[in-house]
């Protein structure tokens, strides 16, 4: 046996366990290293981003561990979820975000809408809660950025100071 079949062999063999050795690079060790980053900026974003990953992925392996008899006959399920997994990972298409603001969090913040749609939704005031005010604040600043933020108190600011009522009961 030459050194080039050598290598064949070992190039076979790192090909066809690509998931077994990519899959925990991926889905492990890099959010690992990325979490302990975003603990040490002082950026909200990138928290979100990582402990959103990090829900999804415990999502994931409950399903898994829920489901292995199954998912054990699907050939291609190793390398499907390495691919959600890259798709999740990747700020560039921050698919843990999108999971999140379209799956999980409308089960989460209401989950009488999303089990119980036989009753008629009520149309909700925007600022009912503290809670309506902050998120819908992080997503102006999100959408516009700090300075328009800013610019939007200022100018609230000035309205109440000449006597208008900036917010209606």
């Amino acid at each position: 046996m030459g050194l080039g079949s050598g290598i064949a062999s070992l190039l076979k063999l790192l090909f066809q366990n690509f998931d077994v050795i990519v899959g925990p690079v991926v889905g492990l060790v890099y959010p690992l290293y990325a979490s302990i980053r975003a603990i040490e900026t002082k950026s909200p974003v990138d928290d979100q981003q990582w402990l959103t990953y990090w829900v999804l992925h415990s999502l994931i392996t409950l399903f898994e561990l829920t489901f292995y008899k199954l998912l054990e006959w699907i050939p291609i399920w190793s390398y499907a979820k390495l691919l959600l997994t890259c798709w999740l990972v990747i700020p560039y298409f921050s698919g843990a975000a999108y999971v999140y603001e379209h799956f999980v969090r409308p089960i989460y913040v209401n989950p009488q809408d999303t089990f119980n749609s036989l009753y008629p939704s009520k149309k909700k005031d925007m600022f009912s809660k503290p809670d309506d005010i902050l998120t819908a604040a992080q997503k102006y600043i999100q959408e516009n950025g700090s300075q328009e933020f800013e610019k939007l108190i200022h100018r609230a600011d000035r309205l109440r100071n000449r006597g208008y009522a900036v917010f209606h009961d």
